[in-house]
């Protein structure tokens, strides 16, 4: 079958497509024919290994995983015999982060994963980048719990876990105030924020609004600066582990001031959230929002679109015609 792949660390150039193994399907597994994919932030940070403790979970000199990808939509090829959950012909979509592998025409999952069947009346390219940015946004509304009335910023409204960030707060009956450039106000407003910030115009951290909530969604700000955004209470979340580390330390220290708090937003990765994020889709409560589709062969130029930053939303590989 084809796959990108990646024998080496470093930047896009490392990737290649390339012939390679068939997956089988074991007693448990469902083999999934991939129709579409994304390149994402996630791909970007284990093909380049950056930062560099990362090798700890990818192998200290070369990957373990030739083939990346965490985000697939496809058709249930072939099934395990002891799976009861999917059979063959089922059209799924799913998040594979740490056995990877949905860069390829196939890709083997144990039917307790995180998969579940595609939404109704949506198409692969439209379902493959619904999980990965809509799981981080979900562990965000969830580890603030975000209830009906509150009011929450959202910094870095057009990535792929701003713009679901934006959605599924509204979902959930909160106040939205996004920040994103002058070219996706429109985009954003779209989305059902209630009120944007053009951040080429104005500090978002001097802004004279508070808040019950501080999503920062690409990393870009700290605590400190944002601390006279939030109400007495209100915490900050954000997508990194900030200067030093210091949001993973900051959960643990702000408590004890019973002020404003920094929690850190660990993601669930399991089947629940996919139907969860399933049913948002099917719902019309989020839907993910594209940038640019590539096919396969030219995944080296999606990693280098998704590499400017530049992207909104998510990034679609077509994998099967």
């Amino acid at each position: 079958m084809r796959a990108a792949v990646h024998n080496r660390y470093g930047p896009p150039d490392v990737v290649r497509i390339a012939d390679v193994d068939k997956p089988s399907a074991g007693e448990r597994d469902v083999l999934v024919r991939v129709h579409a994919t994304t390149v994402n932030r996630t791909d970007c940070a284990y093909r380049a290994a950056k930062p560099f403790f990362m090798r700890a979970l990818t192998g200290i000199t070369r990957p373990r995983r030739a083939v990346l990808g965490t985000e697939y939509a496809g058709v249930v090829e072939a099934v395990g015999s002891a799976v009861t959950s999917f059979a063959v012909g089922d059209r799924v979509f799913g998040y594979n982060e740490g056995a990877f592998g949905t860069h390829a025409e196939y890709l083997a999952v144990p039917q307790d994963d995180a998969i579940a069947p595609m939404p109704d009346g949506v198409t692969f390219e439209e379902a493959a980048p619904g999980t990965e940015g809509a799981h981080y946004a979900l562990s965000f509304v969830r580890t603030a719990r975000v209830h009906p009335g509150q009011i929450v910023l959202v910094n870095g409204a057009t990535g792929g876990i701003g713009s679901a960030a934006v959605q599924l707060l509204k979902h959930y009956g909160a106040t939205v105030t996004a920040v994103c450039d002058t070219a996706r106000l429109d985009l954003v407003k779209g989305l059902g924020a209630d009120r944007v910030i053009d951040y080429t115009a104005q500090d978002f951290t001097q802004d004279e609004q508070r808040y019950d909530a501080v999503f920062d969604t690409v990393g870009k700000s700290t605590f400190g600066r944002c601390r006279r955004l939030l109400k007495p209470g209100g915490v900050y979340l954000s997508s990194e582990l900030g200067p030093f580390g210091q949001n993973l330390l900051l959960p643990l220290v702000t408590p004890l001031f019973r002020g404003r708090r920094v929690k850190f937003p660990f993601p669930q990765q399991n089947q629940e959230v996919v139907r969860d994020i399933g049913g948002l889709i099917e719902a019309g409560s989020f839907k993910p929002v594209i940038d640019r589709r590539y096919p396969l062969e030219q995944i080296v130029d999606a990693y280098r679109y998704v590499e400017t930053g530049q992207k909104i939303g998510n990034v679609v590989i077509t994998v099967a015609p």
